[in-house]
């Protein structure tokens, strides 16, 4: 079942030209006028039910237009877009009761409040059930392993526990959906890992669907199914991200260690590169790997051997450049 859809979503932007009484005149006098920036160009993709979707892009792409779009933040200057059947912006109320929204950089926790008691308001504001607004409490503050921090200030945990704190507050009411952006920016390993797995949990028993903006790769390769990519408003890829390394991958290598290896009178499959005694070939179909392997052992001690696949920052890069050209 579809959960979000979204049809030639467009969003414009007034620039220059504004301000109050006296920057008005100047802006008169000089003789500037407000433009319109797009930046939201022509959108549309759907959302399935229990999906996990990395929705991708450089700074400036659209992404958080889109997911204040979403959410109800903002209002599309042209397109539809519907959650759960109801357009966001219409129905602000009932869109805020289903979704979840989570930002790196800011947080929606009472600073001076120590954290239980933030979880205690947000379950009022939302109008949790006191039962089910425990047994939640109780059972984020077990996965993200709250509980030597649940009665510190907010303004006294460290960052990796406020994230923890933020993603657990956006979920106290069962939300169907959770718009997480950049939700570990700037966290350490552990904490970064911490993150991934309770986001893993709860999308796969809770079927919450998550779209998660991130420049984070690593979040890309544990945690995304889909990818969108966008660049300049405009989507440049929507698949799975496997088919992304595929499209956009480019070569994987069998790599051989070895040694005493002479060029001069290597007659085997052909060497793309070499690196030490690092022997590389080109691989254009898996099929390859088993004749490959047997033709170098025989002529070579093969000591240790490794496919290298496509490093995803690479295709990331690709993606920014294809955007810009």
């Amino acid at each position: 079942m579809a959960v979000i859809e979204v049809n030639h979503l467009i969003r414009d932007f007034k620039i220059g030209g504004g301000g109050g009484g006296s920057l008005r005149l100047l802006h008169r006098l000089l003789g500037r006028s407000k433009t319109l920036k797009r930046v939201v160009d022509d959108i549309s993709f759907t959302i399935e039910e229990g999906d996990f979707v990395g929705y991708l892009g450089p700074n400036g792409a659209g992404k958080s237009t889109t997911i204040k779009m979403l959410s109800g933040v903002l209002v599309p200057t042209a397109g539809i877009v519907r959650v759960l059947g109801l357009e966001p912006f219409r129905h602000r109320k009932a869109n805020a009761g289903s979704i979840g929204v989570v930002f790196g950089q800011r947080t929606q926790l009472w600073w001076d409040l120590p954290l239980r008691d933030s979880f205690k308001l947000l379950g009022a504001v939302y109008r949790v059930e006191p039962e089910r607004l425990q047994r939640n409490i109780a059972l984020f503050t077990e996965l993200l392993d709250m509980g030597g921090f649940l009665d510190t200030p907010v303004r006294q945990l460290s960052l990796g526990q406020r994230m923890r704190g933020d993603i657990a507050a956006s979920l106290l009411h069962d939300p169907k959906i959770l718009f997480l952006d950049e939700p570990t920016i700037g966290l350490d390993i552990v904490a970064k890992e911490n993150i991934q797995q309770f986001l893993k949990q709860i999308n796969r028993e809770k079927k919450v669907t998550v779209i998660l903006t991130t420049h984070n790769l690593d979040d890309i390769e544990r945690l995304c199914k889909r990818v969108i990519f966008i660049d300049k408003g405009r989507v440049l890829f929507d698949g799975s991200a496997e088919g992304m390394t595929e499209r956009f991958g480019g070569q994987r290598y069998l790599v051989l260690d070895t040694e005493h290896f002479d060029e001069r009178t290597w007659d085997g499959p052909p060497i793309a590169r070499r690196e030490d005694n690092q022997l590389w070939f080109s691989i254009h179909d898996d099929k390859e790997i088993a004749s490959m392997v047997a033709a170098a052992s025989e002529r070579v001690a093969v000591h240790n051997l490794t496919v290298k696949e496509p490093r995803i920052e690479d295709i990331i890069k690709q993606l920014y450049a294809l955007g810009e050209a």
